[in-house]
């Protein structure tokens, strides 16, 4: 018996070693197992909130899609025009430019209010095309306007015109609308555009004067005659291809209409004195108003004679120097055809805008007037040009040197025609 105990101990040992061995690759293997049906469980639950996720997803993209086509239902996409007031200070110009957001437009704010008021769909807002947009001119950088019309397709809402309003700055509104033909085009069926330009009569005080003072400055009855004569050189067609940039003079679209431009009597403002220029023609090309204006200037001043006007519409390249753009503003565009087809049909309405005459005046007197004297006040912009007239050579041509100066300046302008 005692040689048999060891052996058997020995034995003992081994068999409790070996159960031990496997309870312990069976814990570890039951373990390793409940592990994974753990992340199984976690990955199941996180597959189930994602097709909860995705099924709620789908299903709030359902009741978008329902309630959008209940609202083409209700309210269906009619052609309209709106009529626009705005100040363009601070603005780079109407018309918006996809890809550069940096450069705040009129056009901009419009569209996306026009998205927030549920006017047009959201995802029409990068692409105004599908709504048929159209503005009726291009107003610069910085210029105003009292009578922009754009036409487009919308959603006619109810109390359309306010809730459009709501979401655009105070600078900017929306004063009227109406319904229009399906195949209206704003800009292709404008046949006339009245601008006027508020300007500090010091601009037409002799180049030898103190313009130190503004204030003290008052423009003789006179010289008002001779501003007008010099104007009414400009009525009918003629090539101006001088008073804009990139157009050779044998262009066709380089000949324009014009059929009206006079300056009013002047009047007071903070103290100084003020007067509107008004012209109105067909189209205007680029910086072509300011250039009529800064000739006509440079002659009243001296710095010209009278036959440089005349000789501006001649082959010949012409140093014609560009007024400020601060005082500009599109002030009415006309429809004269379109109202003689359509106006009296029983189904359209003539577009004009006599009913809306007060609230457009009121526009102006709030936020285009004030802007245009204040930052005549602050900046100076008339008299800092004015300084820069000797400079021009009216005698001879324009110069190579002349010419690059004036298509830089044209490309910091943005490039955007006036229409």
């Amino acid at each position: 018996m005692l040689t048999v105990r060891p052996v058997f101990s020995a034995l003992v040992k081994h068999s409790l070693t070996t159960n031990t061995r496997g309870v312990s690759h069976i814990l570890c293997r039951t373990m390793t197992e409940a592990s994974e049906d753990g992340n199984t469980a976690k990955l199941l639950k996180r597959a189930n909130e994602e097709n909860e996720d995705s099924a709620e997803r789908l299903q709030a993209a359902k009741r978008l899609k329902t309630e959008q086509a209940e609202d083409e239902k209700k309210y269906p996409k009619k052609k309209v025009v709106l009529l626009m007031a705005y100040s363009g200070k601070g603005y780079y110009g109407m018309q918006r430019n996809p890809g550069t957001s940096e450069f705040k437009t009129i056009e901009g704010d419009l569209v996306t209010a026009l998205v927030k008021s549920g006017c047009i769909p959201e995802n029409h807002g990068d692409d105004m095309k599908k709504m048929s947009f159209q503005r009726c001119a291009r107003t610069d950088k910085g210029v105003s306007a009292a009578g922009q019309v754009v036409s487009l397709k919308l959603r006619l809402i109810e109390d359309v015109i306010e809730k459009i309003n709501e979401h655009l700055p105070k600078q900017i509104r929306v004063l009227g609308l109406k319904r229009v033909t399906q195949g209206f085009n704003s800009k292709n069926n404008c046949d006339g555009r009245t601008y006027s330009y508020m300007l500090p009569t010091v601009a037409f005080s002799p180049k030898d004067s103190d313009t130190g003072n503004i204030a003290a400055f008052r423009l003789e009855p006179e010289k008002i005659q001779r501003v007008n004569r010099l104007f009414a050189l400009y009525k009918g067609t003629h090539n101006f291809h001088n008073f804009t940039s990139q157009k050779a003079p044998n262009d066709p679209s380089a000949r324009r209409y014009i059929t009206e431009m006079t300056c009013g009597e002047p009047f007071i403002r903070s103290d100084s004195e003020f007067a509107v220029i008004t012209v109105r023609g067909q189209s205007f090309m680029m910086h072509q108003i300011r250039k009529m204006i800064g000739l006509v200037i440079a002659i009243i001043k001296g710095y010209a004679t009278e036959e440089v006007i005349e000789r501006s519409w001649g082959q010949e390249k012409v140093d014609v120097p560009k007024a400020p753009g601060l005082g500009l503003v599109l002030e009415r565009v006309h429809f004269d055809r379109y109202n003689k087809r359509f106006g009296g049909d029983g189904l359209h309405e003539c577009l004009e805008w006599d009913r809306e005459e007060e609230v457009i005046q009121a526009f102006k007197e709030a936020h285009i007037y004030p802007t245009i004297v204040e930052t005549e006040s602050q900046e100076g912009s008339m008299v800092s040009w004015m300084a820069t007239l000797p400079i021009h050579d009216f005698e001879g041509t324009a110069t190579g040197t002349q010419d690059a100066k004036d298509q830089k300046q044209d490309n910091a302008d943005e490039e955007n025609d006036t229409d």
